[in-house]
C-alpha cells in the first residue's frame, strides 16, 4: 500500500510545472508581476546532529522552509524545493536563481522585507520590496505609503499559501526535505486542481 501511495505522489509531483515554463505561461496571459514569499512547514523534532539545521530560531520551531510564487490573483504557480528550517528567504531565492529567471522571462516580483537586498542590479530592479526603518531614521510618509501599497498587493500571496496549507498532512510533516519536496509539488498540483474548480 505504501509503495502505491508513493508512486501516486511521485506521479502527481511530476505534473508540477518547471519554473521557466510557469513564468512563460504568465507572460503569455499578459501578466507582468509575480508574488514571492517564504513560509515554514512544521516538522517533528529530530534527535541528535540532525536536530539543529531544521530549527528556525526566528519562529522557534522545527520545520522546513519553502518559497512559493503566485500570480497577482493569488493562484499558486510554483513551490520551491523544501529546505532546512533555518534557511532565510534570500538564501533560498539565490539558490533557485529567482532574479535571473525573472529577468529571462521579462517579469517583476513583489516581495516582503525578507527579500531585501536580493536584487543585485539597482538600475534594473526585478524584485520590489518595501522600506525598512533604521534605528536612527524613521520612514517618511511616502515610504510608509509605498509599504502599504506593497502589503496590499502581497495579500494575494498569503491566500495562495493558505490554499496550500489547508492540506492536513502539512500540519506536522514526518519526512526528510527531499521527500517533502515531492509531497509539496504533488499538493501544489492538487491545490491548483481544487482551486480552479
Amino acid at each position: 500500500m505504501r509503495r502505491w501511495l508513493l508512486e501516486a505522489i511521485h506521479l502527481l509531483a511530476a505534473r508540477a510545472e518547471r519554473l521557466d515554463r510557469a513564468l512563460k505561461k504568465i507572460v503569455k496571459r499578459g501578466g507582468a508581476v509575480v508574488l514571492i514569499d517564504g513560509t515554514p512547514i512544521p516538522t517533528r523534532r529530530r534527535t541528535g546532529v540532525d536536530d539543529r539545521p531544521d530549527y528556525s530560531g526566528k519562529r522557534t520551531m522545527h520545520g522546513l522552509h519553502v518559497l512559493a510564487l503566485t500570480d497577482e490573483k493569488g493562484n499558486l504557480i510554483r513551490v520551491s524545493a523544501a529546505r532546512r528550517g533555518r534557511t532565510h528567504d534570500v538564501t533560498a531565492a539565490r539558490h533557485d536563481h529567482i532574479t535571473t529567471r525573472l529577468r529571462e522571462a521579462g517579469l517583476g516580483a513583489i516581495a516582503d522585507l525578507g527579500f531585501l537586498g536580493l536584487d543585485d542590479d539597482p538600475d534594473n530592479p526585478v524584485i520590489i520590496t518595501g522600506y525598512r526603518a533604521a534605528r536612527g531614521r524613521r520612514l517618511t510618509a511616502a515610504q510608509k505609503e509605498a509599504n502599504r501599497l506593497v502589503a496590499h498587493e502581497r495579500a494575494a500571496n498569503e491566500h495562495g499559501f493558505a490554499d496550500l496549507k489547508n492540506w492536513r498532512v502539512l500540519t506536522r510533516l514526518r519526512l526528510a526535505a527531499r521527500h517533502a519536496t515531492v509531497l509539496l509539488r504533488a499538493l501544489l498540483v492538487l491545490t491548483r486542481a481544487e482551486v480552479s474548480r
